[in-house]
């Protein structure tokens, strides 16, 4: 555990920015902004700052829960969180896939901007998300909380990129993009590799399934850590392939169509632990004690490897690896009962890098000193009538790139995961209205070239500043 990057980095450019309070120390910077919180203010004394936990799906479509537009699917777990929160109905991911989009959520910035332009090697060994990148570990770890990551990395394989030196005190789970649920290799790629650690040293769980292992590590970690504020990033492998769900639920679905009946097995086994893993926060009676974070990384899969689909985009078009809404526009919630709505749905717009700051501003926690792209939701998520705190939002992957500016979304050399593929990077430019034509199924460049030429520009100067803002 590196407390001395904390310093470093947290630090940085303090003198400029904090004036007279730039001689405190980081925990006299974080005590000062605890106490100056208004929301934090006002609860009852001698109140402890929050829990957090944040759980991270993997490939997860678009609609895939009950409370998100699914029929087919059996998710009490998410549903239950809905009920609890507020449910965004235009969330965007910083990626259309994983580790692009890991890092947009643990920095607040950008992925471009956070140095993980794509996706980070499965490769052991292989270095991945800057160190100088300060992540939301850190910044709950220089506040004082218990910090734990449980599951997917896939942003380092090096001893200062794995996440006991990005701010986790506790760690468990695969650096790499997806393992064998039983036998915790990856086998995707080169040799067939072993893939799972606690605190930077492999261990040995042959045959346990990992979803199970996830589970029992959080629900000890949040035991271990219930007397004090903890920090706690779930990062599910599921529903990520290979499609490997529980026998009861390959039953419950085996009348649904393939491969949507081995997509629906795994998606209601990733949910069974969400489920649990809220049981046990009512069982130490944490519940109004802890935010619970929830988001997709990405849009669901259509790769050879999960069969080339199962998940759901509903009524937006295109999936993972696409900058198409259905591979960026993802299921997300905040609970906190008793503190925030319950049972609210916000059709603002908002952003993976938003929960940083959000985070930050309702723990009564200093946010890191770097220059953060996301922005606070928590108007948005008091009130329906906030705007959103977006005007513009840019994505950019492999070459192809996107930028919204209100119903207005350009398309640079767009992907479209799927049969469709070709004909959507037959059209370098594709734009659409969002407002009347939420599939994206018409390409209005032609017709609107004056917007095309503003949203070129926004994009390619944006581009320039990022790659000099790393």
């Amino acid at each position: 555990m590196r407390t001395s990057r904390n310093d470093r980095s947290g630090l940085r450019g303090a003198d400029s920015i904090f004036g007279p309070f730039a001689q405190l120390t980081w925990s006299g910077l974080a005590l000062v902004f605890a106490f100056s919180t208004p929301m934090l203010a006002s609860s009852p004394a001698a109140e402890r700052q929050p829990n957090v936990i944040v759980i991270l799906t993997d490939d997860q479509g678009s609609v895939d829960a009950n409370c998100f537009g699914a029929t087919d699917l059996h998710t009490p777990g998410i549903d239950l969180l809905a009920e609890r929160g507020v449910r965004f109905t235009q969330f965007y991911a910083g990626a259309p896939v994983c580790s692009p989009s890991r890092a947009a959520l643990l920095t607040g910035r950008y992925p471009i901007r956070a140095g993980v332009p794509g996706n980070v090697s499965s490769q052991q060994g292989q270095a991945g998300m800057p160190p100088e990148q300060v992540t939301m570990g850190e910044m709950f770890q220089a506040a004082g909380y218990a910090t734990a990551h449980v599951g997917k990395w896939h942003l380092g394989y090096t001893p200062e990129t794995m996440p006991n030196a990005q701010g986790f005190d506790h760690s468990f789970g695969h650096m790499g993009g997806c393992i064998d649920n039983f036998s915790h290799f990856f086998y995707w790629q080169g040799p067939n590799r072993h893939d799972l650690w606690r605190n930077g040293a492999q261990i040995q769980c042959p045959g346990r399934f990992f979803p199970e292992l996830m589970l029992t590590e959080a629900n000890e970690f949040i035991t271990q850590n219930k007397d004090r504020p903890f920090f706690l990033y779930v990062a599910m492998n599921t529903p990520h392939y290979p499609y490997q769900g529980e026998p009861q639920w390959r039953e419950h679905y085996r009348d649904l169509p393939y491969p949507r009946n081995l997509y629906a097995a795994f998606v209601t086994t990733l949910d069974a632990r969400i489920e649990r893993l809220a049981k046990r926060i009512d069982e130490l009676g944490l519940t109004e004690q802890t935010i619970v974070v929830y988001q997709s990384d990405n849009g669901h899969s259509t790769e050879e490897r999960a069969h080339f689909g199962g998940g759901s985009a509903g009524p937006y078009r295109g999936a993972k690896f696409s900058l198409f809404e259905g591979g960026i526009r993802v299921p997300a919630v905040i609970s906190w009962p008793t503190r925030l709505p319950v049972g609210a749905v916000r059709s603002q717009r908002a952003h993976a890098c938003d929960w940083l700051p959000t985070l930050a501003e309702l723990c009564g926690v200093e946010p890191p000193r770097t220059e953060l792209d996301g922005r606070s939701l928590t108007a948005v998520i008091r009130s329906e009538s906030a705007p959103s705190p977006h005007e513009v939002l840019h994505w950019t992957t492999g070459n192809s790139w996107a930028v919204r500016e209100g119903d207005w979304k350009l398309l640079g050399n767009p992907r479209e995961t799927g049969a469709n593929d070709a004909a959507a990077s037959a059209e370098p430019l594709f734009l659409a209205d969002l407002a009347g034509d939420l599939g994206e199924t018409k390409n209005l460049a032609a017709d609107h070239p004056d917007v095309v030429r503003r949203l070129k520009s926004l994009h390619e100067a944006w581009r320039k500043a990022a790659d000099g803002g790393r």
